[in-house]
């Protein structure tokens, strides 16, 4: 993939992120989530799955 392709012309350490509730890692802003950036709560469907069942 080209960079043009991509879409990306930025350095990923000024993006912003936030720590995933179930494991605490620093999970960066992704292109997928930006129109719901606010509510994304975890880094991935793992996390999720074990943050429902645990509580």
């Amino acid at each position: 993939m080209t960079r043009a392709a991509s879409g990306f012309r930025g350095n990923k350490a000024t993006l912003p992120s936030k720590p995933c509730l179930a494991c605490g890692r620093p999970m960066s802003w992704r292109r997928a989530w930006a129109k719901n950036w606010a509510e994304v709560k975890y880094c991935s469907d793992r996390c999720r799955a074990v943050r429902g069942r645990h509580g």
